[in-house]
């Protein structure tokens, strides 16, 4: 009886024990609060990383220190500068600067504090230049807000934009000097680019130092012109209006011109762009030589690009390469031409092929040979070592769903793939181009950012993330899995699926569908999804199947696939995005009757569209700051796509969703910011007042004084918790 006794006691203990551990390693459930209010899945990025001029070192914050690092040795740390320890020469204020950058030769250091930002890329911010010989601090402009501050290449100068004037400093004579005086808001921007450029071109300085620091291209935008949006801003009696130029589809655009500054002399040369004013240039550069400057001129329709070089003393010009699409010429970046240093050559990105390659080309404009090739894209041009002969470049040819860094040589030879981890990689060189910093990530992984040198070999680890590595595994997470299927036109579509941690192949799940659509982008990808991720995770954990799909017209598959929606933006991705919802419908673990969509911006009209034509298959659908008529949003791009409401007004018709309100079936949901600049909140209230009309119910949820973004205190966890109720209570 004792021996029988002291085994049931031990099995008790044994069972007793097993089960304790399994509370102590039982996974959590994740909350909003987790994702939302404490951020607590926020990956880590080298702060203030900044290569230095000599190759073997970088510079970063640390502590409140932009210190000196050693790639051969990293034990090896200098102070470049305590930044908390300067002061404003006039008040003795501590500067608390959180932002720097260093003149070409390092001899000087740009320090910005107070910022504001305007608008995607643009801000203004208090500048103050330090120079690291003298110690002296320069505060710039007397401590007025001002954008773009950028050093001249010899460090003599600073040239920055105030209130839509240019002007320089020169630490030399310290004088400032004025270049242009007939900026006003809304009017004329000189130095700066207006809201659609900015928006669409994706740059917001628009001026350029000559490499002999002693000219400056900039440009001027008349949009006296452009019609007025008005967004009012709420939160005193009468809320003010906040006013600004914002070319409609269809409408005038502002006037551009271009202007050369010469430092001596002060003499204005204007840029000869021809007859034509209602076009783009959409880029400028410098060529090696400072007396010419390069410009890439394109047409409205953006269907014809010219590159013009100009003289800069006489600001005559000649095209001397012109490239046409039948219908538009996309990947309009900084890296689309590259000119080589030896003076007469340049590298020119161009999708005429079928996919984006490298060509070379003189500077006379006759192509000498095509450096890439291949059934796949170049995403980047990532450095040039023009000494070696060597290119280095990103690209898709893994698989779409992929970004690796190769090099070639300039001759098209000996290729070499340099990334050997899968997922999405993101690389910058270093000045002299023997090292990259690649930050990559995958999937289900927040990754790493990781020094290299350029022949691959690993140096350092500057971020590993494996603090949210571990936080991530006491988490109830689930693997996101790749799939693709084909829809009843044969065309074979990628995706990425969420399940539940528990998921049972026996039982039925509720679905949601993520979806951008956008043309050239991209949701399906091998690389870290940030924060919606983890609140895909949630809703997964609570019994949703999370899913999303590139249909037709997102990036990665070459041109056709891209432009096949050219001319009726929104026909096939609403038909891949209904095809998607009727395959996974079809699947034995998923509730047919239960399937949801959600999507913010080009996504919010993804949605709003599939739920009027989509013929009763969402159940339910979430549209944030979506477009409901092309005719309300923007010149540039919108055209690129559908080209003008004038010539195509069918194009911008026939895929509404304002056109479609008496179609609307399930349970739906629009969310907007009242002060979106971007898709302006005119688009929900006339999809509102269609909806209205129709006599369709509906729900919505409106953010006063909030941009596209919606962000900002606990903005980002409202509209989260509002989403998650939603599709609890409608799914």
């Amino acid at each position: 009886m004792k021996k029988n006794k002291i085994i049931v006691l031990l099995v008790a203990f044994l069972f007793t024990g097993s089960f304790l551990l399994g509370q102590a390693t039982e996974k959590k459930d994740i909350s909003l609060e987790d994702i939302w209010l404490y951020y607590k899945f926020l990956p880590g990025f080298p702060d203030g990383f900044n290569w230095m001029k000599d190759d073997d070192f970088y510079t970063k914050f640390d502590e409140g220190k932009i210190v000196k690092v050693s790639i051969k040795d990293p034990s090896k740390k200098e102070d470049i500068l305590d930044t908390g320890s300067l002061q404003d020469p006039d008040t003795k204020e501590l500067l608390e600067s959180n932002s720097y950058a260093f003149s070409k030769d390092e001899s000087m250091v740009l320090l910005k504090s107070k910022i504001e930002k305007i608008y995607r890329y643009s801000s203004k911010e208090v500048c103050h230049v330090y120079d690291r010989k003298s110690k002296k601090v320069t505060k710039i402009h007397g401590g007025e807000q001002i954008s773009f501050a950028t050093f001249s290449h010899d460090a003599s100068k600073l040239a920055y934009i105030y209130q839509n004037n240019l002007y320089v400093y020169d630490f030399t004579s310290e004088k400032q000097i004025i270049v242009t005086k007939d900026g006003r808001f809304n009017e004329i921007i000189n130095g700066g680019t207006d809201w659609v450029y900015e928006e669409e071109f994706s740059f917001a300085r628009a001026f350029f130092w000559s490499a002999d620091s002693k000219k400056l291209a900039y440009y001027r935008f008349d949009e006296s012109k452009v019609k007025m949006f008005s967004m009012a801003m709420y939160g005193s009696l009468y809320p003010e209006s906040y006013d600004f130029k914002y070319p409609k589809a269809g409408e005038e655009n502002s006037v551009v011109e271009l202007y050369i500054y010469h430092m001596v002399g002060g003499k204005n040369v204007k840029v000869d762009l021809g007859t034509q004013t209602d076009q783009y240039i959409p880029r400028v550069k410098w060529t090696k030589d400072p007396d010419k400057l390069a410009v890439m001129r394109m047409n409205r329709l953006q269907n014809n690009m010219d590159l013009l070089l100009v003289e800069a003393g006489t600001g005559s010009s000649q095209v001397i390469l012109t490239e046409q699409e039948e219908s538009y010429i996309d990947e309009i970046t900084d890296k689309k031409w590259i000119f080589l240093d030896n003076g007469f050559e340049f590298l020119w990105q161009s999708e005429m092929d079928g996919h984006n390659h490298v060509y070379l080309y003189g500077l006379d404009g006759k192509r000498i040979r095509k450096i890439t090739s291949g059934n796949w894209s170049v995403t980047d041009i990532s450095a040039v070592d023009e000494a070696k002969g060597i290119l280095y470049y990103m690209s898709s040819e893994e698989a779409p769903t992929e970004r690796h860094l190769y090099r070639i040589t300039l001759e098209g030879k000996k290729k070499k793939k340099l990334t050997e981890q899968s997922g999405w990689h993101d690389v910058e060189f270093s000045s002299g181009n023997s090292y990259f910093m690649d930050s990559y990530s995958m999937v289900n992984d927040p990754g790493k950012s990781v020094l290299y040198t350029n022949k691959g070999k690993k140096m350092d680890v500057l971020e590993d993330n494996e603090r949210l590595r571990t936080s991530m595994g006491k988490y109830n997470l689930s693997t996101l899995d790749f799939f693709s299927f084909k829809t009843s036109e044969d065309v074979e579509l990628e995706g990425w699926m969420l399940k539940p941690p528990d998921f049972d192949s026996q039982k039925k799940y509720p679905v949601l569908m993520y979806v951008y659509g956008g043309p050239g982008s991209q949701t399906v990808k091998d690389q870290f999804g940030g924060l919606n991720y983890f609140w895909h995770q949630m809703l997964a954990e609570q019994g949703y199947i999370v899913i999303s799909v590139d249909g037709r017209g997102t990036g990665g598959r070459g041109e056709d696939f891209k432009k096949a929606t050219y001319g009726q933006l929104g026909k096939y991705e609403a038909i891949d995005q209904i095809e998607t919802a009727k395959y996974i419908g079809r699947l034995d673990y998923v509730d047919k009757g239960r399937i949801g969509i959600w999507g913010w911006s080009f996504g919010g009209y993804m949605t709003s569209l599939v739920m009027t034509k989509g013929e009763g298959l969402f159940k339910m659908g979430i549209a944030v700051a979506p477009v409901t008529s092309w005719r309300y949003y923007d010149t540039i791009y919108t055209e690129r796509y559908l080209k003008t409401p004038q010539l195509n007004p069918s194009g911008y018709d026939d895929n509404s969703p304002i056109e479609f309100a008496q179609d609307l079936k399930g349970n739906y949901l629009v969310v907007h910011g009242t002060a979106d600049d971007n898709v302006h909140f005119q688009n929900s209230m006339e999809w509102v007042d269609a909806l209205v009309k129709a006599n369709k119910q509906f729900d919505m949820a409106f953010y006063p004084n909030k941009n596209h973004g919606i962000y900002g205190g606990v903005t980002r966890f409202h509209l989260y918790r509002k989403m998650t109720d939603y599709i609890l209570e409608n799914l």
